[in-house]
């Protein structure tokens, strides 16, 4: 028996986001939520969000 039962989260850069560059967002999936995070902390705060609302801000952050 695993003493961690939640898998570890598989976090993706930003396309946008490079290295060196001031903003640096990650994003991960979770079976009922989209987390959101700053890679440069990734021991930070988090923002958790349904997947419908992280579905509807998708057009903003795309500048569509």
């Amino acid at each position: 028996m695993s003493l961690n039962p939640s898998p570890e989260l598989e976090w993706i850069k930003s396309s946008y986001s490079t290295d060196d560059g001031p903003s640096c967002v990650e994003v991960a999936t979770a079976p009922a939520t989209i987390l959101v995070r700053d890679s440069k902390n990734p021991n930070g705060p988090r923002l958790t969000l349904a997947p419908a609302t992280w579905t509807a801000f998708l057009p903003y952050a795309s500048g569509h």
